[in-house]
């Protein structure tokens, strides 16, 4: 009888169904070559299941555990040259590049990196890693396979966890954090009790009412995508670096369960582990009272306490808890930004990117800088008291913990506002002075990040149309109108240029020029998206879509259009092709190729430019020669002179000095704004 079967006879019973690379003492990686076109590349078969060093006894029974068989040219002729390469990569410090397949004519059968086949008599004690198929099929937004043949159990947290595999990656979904929390309380870390939980399922959206009434106050879960599960003996030196993703909606929307950033893609291409959370949204997770202890920023906590998760549990995933980086986009941005300068969260990260943070002025002056307690009750406390009755109550907090939570999501008033609770945030803004900050930054906005945040003009009045959107005139010769015959598309475009440079451009330019001067940042890499792909949902704006003509039917990404909010998403997950959207032109997939190899890259060596090697093991040519052409080198943001630069997102991309400079010292958001 196998090793494996005397072992673990229990688990025979089961073995199929649910594995665990930690009972069956093997770590597995799931190995594709992944162009990020899905089902519809041009080898959407080529994948392997690599399992660590076993005799060839065990090696079969390895591969059935997982409801796999030994890897064979003769059942399956996928080519999986590129696979074999990055083996050598990944083996390369335990000298293990030989690999058991499947036995021929009776005699055992190994393949080397370079794909060359050998009959051997191996005996008991030849231990090697095994080369398994790798069949499990892909998901999409639509489909998911969560059947028990792919599903796998991690003992974690005191629970068993099952999850399942894609061909992709490991997929645990809705994994708890915390316990529902009281009402208006910091959330806790949960501890399992010994239970087999199911994580197959996204769990609970956190409740919020911005596009219809939806989720629960029980909704404190993140997901997990991960290509690596270690075993009980794997080393610790094959742990992948984990990116820990925050979403965006105002704070008030938004969940880690939208399609549009499923980690899987970007797990399995960038070789890291992903993780979306969730955490309280609107009143329920930023209202700050004045009665001394209601001190808002409970959606900042959850996110802390779900990093903290992290950094305990995330090692049975395959992620390395000294690995960290943190990254979110607009309101998930200012999270990093405001995580950035918690003193409860400094040292749990060593990589940080905020995509598309706000501040500056108008609507973005309310995530920039914080409120004291006091001045959130003005904004909105005192309002959302007195609509429901809970102004004059002995315990107002006690009082809204007993409304039903529908109806403090209907009130016309909604706390969504960061405030200096004296915890989580001490300072009315991140400080840009001290010692340097234990982490790397990588940051940027897209070129047209505010268009969505103006109102699309009815009138050619400039002064009544701005001073609708809460902007004065500014000076004409630094922000003109186009002379184009439509002069309401003229009147936006403008606004867009004023919006985005108040909003985005000028006040991030302005904390990253004050944080490398002061040396509180190191080399910052900052870049800005020049093609976009706009989201289907929001904000609906045709002006955000590449323009559609007789070459180009999907729209020409080359064409005049405008770069917005939320555009870079797409790209940062690479899920066009899971999303079953076009490719517009040529350059759209290598685009999407090389977004995704460079932010992986950042969580990986905290240097946005994957190494040489990392690309050619992986097959990656489009990337590498992107990065090697002359100029493709991301060079980061100095306080050198000449060092202030932005790279510039495109295919090709380019290096650019900081830009609208003049504009943004006419809005009183010059560069030296946090040094006034």
């Amino acid at each position: 009888m196998m090793l494996w079967r005397l072992l673990f006879p229990a688990l025979v019973l089961r073995a199929v169904a649910r594995p665990s690379p930690q009972t069956l003492g093997s770590g597995v990686t799931v190995l594709v070559e992944n162009d990020l076109q899905g089902i519809n590349g041009p080898t959407p078969n080529a994948g392997v299941l690599l399992l660590e060093a076993h005799s060839l006894e065990d090696a079969s029974g390895a591969c059935e555990a997982f409801g796999e068989r030994l890897w064979s040219p003769e059942t399956d002729a996928t080519e999986i040259q590129s696979v074999l390469n990055y083996t050598k990569y990944l083996e390369s410090g335990s000298g293990l590049t030989e690999f058991w397949i499947a036995s021929q004519n009776g005699s055992g059968r190994t393949i080397r990196a370079d794909g060359l086949m050998s009959a051997i008599e191996p005996s008991q004690a030849t231990q090697l890693p095994i080369l398994c198929t790798q069949s499990a099929p892909y998901s999409n937004e639509t489909y998911a396979d969560t059947s028990e043949k792919w599903q796998v159990t991690v003992n974690s947290n005191n629970e068993n966890i099952t999850g399942y595999r894609d061909h992709l990656s490991f997929r645990f979904l809705g994994v708890r954090y915390a316990p529902q929390p009281e009402r208006y309380t910091d959330s806790v870390p949960y501890i399992g009790a010994g239970d087999q939980v199911s994580a197959t399922e996204f769990g609970s959206e956190c409740i919020q009412s911005a596009y219809g009434f939806a989720g629960s106050e029980d909704c404190l879960f993140l997901n997990i995508w991960t290509p690596y599960l270690p075993g009980p003996n794997s080393p610790k030196e094959k742990l992948r670096p984990v990116m820990f993703w925050i979403h965006g909606g105002a704070f008030y929307a938004g969940n880690a369960n939208d399609p549009i950033t499923d980690g899987g893609n970007l797990a399995s291409r960038g070789d890291v582990v992903v993780v979306g959370i969730n955490y309280r949204l609107g009143t329920m997770g930023f209202l700050a009272l004045n009665d001394g202890k209601t001190n808002g920023n409970f959606g900042i906590g959850d996110q802390i306490n779900a990093l903290d998760w992290v950094i305990k549990n995330i090692q049975d995933f395959g992620g390395d808890p000294n690995r960290i980086t943190i990254f979110g986009q607009s309101a998930g941005a200012n999270s990093v930004r405001a995580l950035m300068g918690s003193p409860r969260a400094i040292g749990k990260f060593i990589g940080a990117i905020p995509v598309s943070p706000l501040g500056g002025i108008n609507y973005g002056a309310e995530y920039g800088k914080y409120y004291t307690i006091e001045e959130e009750m003005e904004v909105v406390g005192n309002t959302i008291l007195a609509e429901t009755g809970c102004a004059d109550a002995p315990s107002p907090v006690d009082c809204l913990r007993g409304v039903p939570p529908n109806e403090i999501e209907a009130l016309s008033t909604r706390a969504r506002f960061l405030v200096v609770d004296g915890t989580y945030l001490t300072a009315t803004e991140l400080p840009l002075e001290g010692p340097t900050l234990p982490f790397r930054i990588m940051m940027g906005i897209t070129r047209d990040d505010a268009a969505p945040m103006v109102t699309f003009p009815n009138t050619t009045d400039q002064a009544a149309y701005l001073k609708a959107n809460g902007f004065e005139v500014p000076p004409s010769d630094l922000f003109p109108i186009p002379p184009i015959a439509n002069e309401t598309l003229a009147l936006f475009q403008m606004a867009n240029q004023l919006a985005t440079d108040g909003i985005f451009r000028c006040i991030d330019q302005a904390t990253v020029y004050t944080g490398l001067r002061n040396d509180r940042f190191q080399p910052v890499y900052y870049y800005e998206f020049n093609r976009t792909y706009a989201h289907p949902g929001w904000p609906n704006l045709d002006v955000c879509e590449a323009p559609i003509t007789p070459s180009h039917p999907n729209g020409d990404p080359d064409g005049e259009y405008l770069k917005c909010h939320s555009g870079d998403l797409y790209y940062i997950f690479g899920n066009l092709g899971r999303a079953g959207l076009p490719m517009r032109d040529e350059a759209d997939l290598p685009f999407e190729q090389f977004v995704v190899d460079s932010f992986a890259s950042f969580a990986r060596s905290l240097d946005p430019n994957p190494t040489a090697d990392f690309l050619q093991a992986r097959g990656y040519l489009s990337t590498l020669g992107e990065v090697q052409r002359p100029g493709g080198t991301w060079l980061p943001a100095t306080k050198e002179e000449g060092g202030l630069t932005i790279r510039t997102l495109q295919w090709p991309s380019v290096h650019e000095p900081f830009k609208e400079i003049k504009q943004c010292e006419a809005l009183g958001l010059g560069l030296d704004y946090y040094g006034r």
